[in-house]
C-alpha cells in the first residue's frame, strides 16, 4: 500500500523559510513525478510545484517561482519542499502528491501539513 507522508509543516514569521518533506513508501518503483500543492481555507487547491523523478526537472507555480525549490532524494523516496520569503498568502495546508505515468493524473496524495505565515 502506497503512502505519502508530509512533515514540517509549522508557524512561522513573514521572511521566513521552512522545508517540507514527503515520504513515499509501499512503491518498489520509480515514480514518474512528484509534487506539491497547497489549499488556503475558503479556496480551490492549487499547483506549487513538481519534479520529474527521472530527469530532475523541476515547475513551479508563478507564484513561488524564485521563492520555493523542489528537490528529491531517490534513495530516501523522498521529495523536498524549500519555501524561502514566506509571505502570508502562503497560509495554507499543503499536500504531497505523486504520479506514477505520464498519462495519469496525480495517483496518490498524502494527508496534507499546515504551513501558517504570521504578518
Amino acid at each position: 500500500q502506497v503512502q505519502l507522508v508530509e512533515s514540517g509543516g509549522g508557524l512561522v514569521q513573514a521572511g521566513g523559510s521552512l522545508r517540507l518533506s514527503c515520504a513515499a513508501s509501499g512503491r518498489t518503483t520509480s515514480w514518474y513525478r512528484m509534487g506539491w500543492f497547497r489549499q488556503a481555507l475558503g479556496k480551490e487547491r492549487e499547483f506549487v510545484a513538481a519534479i520529474s523523478w527521472a530527469t530532475g526537472i523541476e515547475y513551479y507555480a508563478t507564484s513561488v517561482k524564485g521563492r520555493f525549490t523542489i528537490s528529491r532524494d531517490s534513495a530516501k523516496n523522498t521529495v523536498y519542499l524549500r519555501m524561502n520569503s514566506l509571505k502570508p498568502e502562503d497560509t495554507a495546508v499543503y499536500y504531497c502528491a505523486a504520479q506514477i505515468s505520464a498519462g495519469s493524473q496525480y495517483n496518490y496524495w498524502g494527508q496534507g501539513t499546515q504551513v501558517t505565515v504570521s504578518s
